[in-house]
């Protein structure tokens, strides 16, 4: 279920969601990692900054979904939406996977806005990609016969482990993690149930 065996032409045939979200991801990266832009332009009008967001510039609570802070951040993020969105993709469709992304990234972000001091900046899919774990997480708490034994097992793990490591590393969003997990749970809660 999460191993991938399609070819790179397969994959973006099937799950075209994905597969946009991770291009505009690695579009927005080189555009600030090579010298097209001055250093810094692109951070500094699309990163969530709490203060600017207060002062008005709203687009700040969705535009941070899809920055990222360097090479490393970008491949982990965009790795975990390949192993872990097909499955939501194809199981939800794409209106409803696209909506699940964006309201748990939108969620992550406004309870960093409204928990975090106004000098917070944060860039990242992970509040959103949390909320894909939280949707699983639903899954498991109100459809068991969605997924396999094996695959709960899996999620479960994965989950707790992400959890942990956001406790664990220095310059994570921690708000932004637990409230995307909580938002793709609660989603789930009010979907999944029969």
């Amino acid at each position: 279920m999460f191993v991938r065996t399609e070819s790179f032409k397969e994959f973006i045939r099937y799950y075209p969601v994905i597969s946009t979200i991770i291009a505009i991801h690695i579009v927005l990266y080189l555009l600030t990692a090579l010298p097209i832009f001055p250093p810094g332009w692109l951070m500094e009008r699309f990163a969530g900054v709490n203060l600017y967001i207060v002062n008005g510039e709203y687009w700040r609570i969705l535009t941070p979904i899809f920055m990222h802070s360097g090479f490393a951040h970008v491949l982990f993020n965009s790795f975990s939406l390949i192993l872990f969105g097909p499955v939501l993709e194809r199981m939800l469709g794409k209106g409803k996977f696209v909506l699940l992304y964006l309201t748990a990234g939108i969620a992550a972000n406004l309870a960093t806005l409204l928990i975090e001091p106004l000098t917070y900046i944060h860039v990242g899919a992970s509040g959103a990609i949390f909320g894909l774990f939280g949707f699983f997480a639903s899954i498991i708490a109100f459809r068991k016969d969605l997924l396999s034994n094996e695959n709960k097992q899996l999620i479960i793990t994965i989950t707790v482990i992400a959890v942990i490591m956001t406790f664990m590393q220095s310059n994570i969003n921690i708000t932004g993690h637990l409230f995307g997990l909580l938002a793709g749970f609660l989603i789930g809660a009010a979907t999944l149930k029969k």
